[in-house]
């Protein structure tokens, strides 16, 4: 297991299955017989972290360089996206209001200097929903994690 979260739609928690590519959502409503729905996403997968609304679980693939997003509502993948980096690693990434896309996701990469910035919008922003909308360059050659805050007008690497 690569991450574990809580989802903010059921009692279950979210489990990335690194090497199967498998996303596992565990019912725990019943401690004497949890359920276990697996959601078939991309190989070799690792950190994650939750959207702006927490409907959606974005998890990086590293050695694809992909990001699976998972709809926890739906409990269904909904999108891969190619981060056009190497190795994505987010820790739980990073949200912001961008000022063209809406409401976007960010991760880093540990094999080079790119910032992915993804669309997180369906709604509002489906032109830009599920795709890389920015991508920034960093001063570093890679990186593990990626923060802000709300309050905050920075983005940390």
């Amino acid at each position: 297991v690569a991450s574990i979260v809580a989802s903010h739609f059921a009692p279950e928690w979210v489990l990335n299955i690194k090497e199967t590519g498998q996303v596992w959502l565990v019912d725990y409503s019943d401690p004497n017989s949890p359920g276990i729905k697996m959601i078939e996403a991309e190989r070799f997968l690792h950190d994650g972290g939750w959207d702006s609304t927490k409907r959606y679980f974005l998890v990086a693939a590293n050695a694809r360089n992909k990001v699976a997003v998972i709809g926890a509502k739906e409990k269904k993948l909904v999108a891969l996206v190619d981060t056009g980096g190497i190795k994505p690693h987010p820790g739980r990434g990073a949200n912001w209001v961008d000022p063209e896309f809406g409401p976007v996701w960010a991760t880093g990469h540990i094999g080079d200097s790119v910032v992915s910035v993804i669309g997180t919008d369906p709604v509002n922003h489906p032109d830009s929903a599920w795709k890389v909308v920015r991508t920034i360059s960093a001063l570093s050659s890679g990186n593990l994690f990626i923060k802000t805050h709300p309050n905050s007008k920075w983005v940390w690497l």
